[in-house]
């Protein structure tokens, strides 16, 4: 049975390539199978099954060792990332300061939850503990660009920038 996923897999020949490459080159190392993980995540921005399976059929590792290595450590993510990586802040600053509401808004106007990527992979959403930035509370990223004394009405305008500079329009 084939596994079905909300994200169609969109993989290139080249990265199979270059990910048999990095299979080969970690197969008979002790630990190997961290190194591979991370060089596969590296190539296709996220570890989706099918890349699992090449993995496990390159290295003789089973596929549910593969998945309890990529889901138990957190720099590994099983859905793609977006073009524009939106994360909130729920650190105890900007959580007492609405940081919930803005939370909640951006769900709305993406119509994916934290975790998520929206089907054209123009954006991804990802709550963080702690930015860094507590004076400026509630605090949004995306990507680089902080957004400092966030309210929910600031949301839209916000996000709608980012759909009008993007490449892939203002589909959402």
């Amino acid at each position: 049975m084939e596994a079905k996923t909300k994200y169609a897999f969109t993989g290139t020949a080249a990265q199979e390539n270059q990910l048999k490459e990095v299979i080969e080159r970690h197969k008979n190392q002790p630990g190997g199978l961290m190194p591979v993980l991370q060089e596969a995540q590296e190539i296709y921005g996220y570890l989706p099954i099918e890349v699992q399976s090449m993995i496990s059929e390159g290295m003789g590792i089973s596929m549910s060792e593969i998945y309890g290595v990529a889901t138990f450590y957190s720099q590994f993510s099983l859905v793609p990332k977006g073009e524009n990586r939106i994360s909130i802040c729920l650190g105890t600053a900007c959580y007492v300061k609405g940081a919930d509401k803005i939370l909640e808004a951006v769900e709305n106007k993406l119509g994916i939850k934290s975790g998520e990527c929206t089907e054209n992979r123009l954006f991804s959403l990802d709550c963080t503990r702690c930015i860094g930035a507590c004076g400026l509370a509630p605090v949004m990223m995306i990507n680089d660009d902080v957004y400092g004394k966030m309210t929910v009405d600031k949301v839209d305008s916000i996000i709608d920038s980012y759909i009008k500079k993007s490449r892939k329009g203002g589909d959402k």
